[in-house]
């Protein structure tokens, strides 16, 4: 019943995402393998890749407007423009500042088409299909991504390259444009409110800002790094396509131990165990199948630091309330993390490639610390894990299923005898908004009984 009501009338959305997100996955880990092969030092490399995200960070602020004012399919249109001029300019001209400012072209267009089919799939989504629609984009956007890695090791000239990922985008606009779908009114977007998070959870906002850090570093300078390391473009792109697939394995599973023991724990991990393998990399960077190997792990924790941040957010809130403003935010301090990472790693990387994997696994350790020390949230508190796409819009969190209380309470699991126990000697000492304070009293001291671990 899903596959012919919900997904069937739908199915060109996730195709245009699935082409998109190849040619992203495509053209994010070829720039950098290109600028360093054509002799550029990682400072600039980094700095122009971070071009893309300063992009995405100006998509989410100013790319409503048009889409409001010419509706989606035309707006759909516009962004696919710029996108494929941006692909089919590094091919008309070799100049870095020249390619920065086409990398900021792509990253704006590129999140800006993500607003416009994330809000299209929020459109045609039930409050009961959501769930389900959000996890088939997450697959979706993950394998697509994957296939963008495999494509670049068929070793195909830079030329090739820049012509399908434009290729890509057509197809995309194509399948948009014959669509007999209805366009949907896009809602005024909530404003982007740091300091609240950092009020109401503020391990949500570091987790945030460090899971963007490591994605936008992996996408952007680890292909450098590996390409030092090993010389061939092939090992780059077995390298990324097993971590990312590493990722999307990772998800239900740590989504599933999160719900049951909390998303501090799963947080703690994360960030220890990226710490452990960072350090494991920086070591034995040059072993091929352990490097493989510590890459599939890697994406195992990097890919499930923001989603796991997200419902550390919902966690702290009342369910509904301030959930799409709140994880809107969320996502522009990730954006803010990515457009960090190529500077400061490209920046490092110059000066010396052991130390490259040393400051990623020094940003996990603090991830992993500063979750240790957080406040624990009881058990019947906790909101339901969703795993989200590597690359959002700002629209996704429309999209987002725990916007209905009904369906958290229906997708909760049942705790282990331990955590009930443990929650039912908390209560018999503390009353409710001492266990888990509201958004109103986050910043107040908190008693002993609060770290009643599960």
């Amino acid at each position: 019943m899903f596959l012919k009501q919900a997904l069937l009338p739908i199915s060109s959305l996730f195709i245009s995402i699935a082409f998109l997100a190849t040619g992203y996955g495509m053209l994010m880990t070829y720039i950098g393998l290109y600028l360093k092969q054509a002799g550029l030092s990682e400072l600039v490399i980094g700095i122009i890749n971070s071009a893309f995200f300063l992009g995405a960070l100006l998509a989410a602020v100013f790319s409503q407007k048009l889409i409001v004012s010419v509706g989606h399919a035309r707006s759909f249109s516009a962004f696919s423009a710029v996108m494929v001029i941006a692909f089919l300019g590094h091919t008309l001209h070799y100049q870095p500042w020249f390619w920065a400012g086409l990398r900021l072209l792509s990253g704006f267009a590129f999140y800006a088409l993500l607003i416009v089919l994330e809000s299209w799939l929020n459109e045609k989504s039930s409050s009961e299909d959501r769930g389900r629609v959000l996890a088939v984009y997450t697959v979706v956007f993950f394998l697509a991504t994957a296939v963008g890695q495999l494509i670049l090791g068929m070793d195909i000239s830079s030329h090739l390259v820049f012509v399908l990922g434009s290729v890509l985008v057509l197809a995309a606009l194509f399948l948009v444009a014959i669509t007999r779908i209805s366009q949907p009114q896009l809602q005024p977007f909530e404003r982007y409110s740091l300091p609240k998070v950092l009020h109401i959870a503020p391990l949500a906002l570091v987790g945030s800002v460090i899971g963007g850090f490591f994605v936008g570093g992996f996408y952007t300078m680890v292909p450098v790094f590996v390409l030092n390391t090993y010389g061939e473009q092939s090992v780059v792109a077995s390298f990324m396509a097993i971590s990312i697939l590493g990722g999307l394995l990772a998800q239900w599973p740590v989504g599933t131990l999160s719900d049951r023991y909390g998303r501090r724990k799963l947080l703690a991990w994360a960030g220890l165990f990226s710490f452990a393998i960072c350090l494991l990399l920086a070591l034995f960077a040059s072993q091929t199948w352990l490097f493989y190997l510590l890459g599939f792990l890697l994406g195992t924790s990097l890919f499930s630091i923001y989603p796991l941040s997200v419902a550390r957010a919902n966690d702290r809130l009342d369910h509904g309330k301030d959930l799409v403003e709140i994880s809107r935010s969320l996502l522009f301090a990730y954006g803010i993390g990515s457009f960090l990472a190529p500077l400061i790693l490209g920046a490092v990387l110059g000066l010396s490639g052991s130390l490259f994997f040393t400051v990623l696994a020094l940003a996990a350790l603090l991830l992993g610390g500063y979750a240790l020390t957080a406040e624990r949230i009881a058990n019947e508190q906790l909101s339901v894990f969703v795993a989200v796409p590597a690359a959002s819009g700002a629209s996704l969190a429309q999209l987002d299923p725990r916007q209905d209380e009904q369906w958290v309470e229906d997708h909760k699991p049942n705790y282990p005898e331990e955590a009930d126990h443990a929650a039912s000697t908390d209560s018999a000492t503390t009353d409710r908004g001492e266990r888990h304070p509201s958004a109103e009293h986050a910043a107040e001291p908190m008693r002993d009984e609060d770290h009643t671990r599960p």
